[in-house]
């Protein structure tokens, strides 16, 4: 059995997977930003006072 080429390519998967919880977090993160970006925008568009009063003449 090689031990080198073991070893090389645990390292590497090791890297590989270390990576990609990386970018896994960086999305999650970015996600989080851009729902709280949302809901600020939402909670900015609500304007109660619209629709408490309906004028009618005839």
């Amino acid at each position: 059995m090689d031990f080198a080429a073991l070893s090389t390519g645990m390292s590497q998967a090791s890297l590989a997977q270390a990576a990609s919880i990386k970018v896994a977090a960086l999305a999650k993160d970015q996600a989080n930003e851009q729902g709280q970006a949302l809901i600020q925008m939402m909670e900015k568009s609500v304007q109660p006072h619209l629709g408490g009063q309906l004028d009618i003449r005839v």
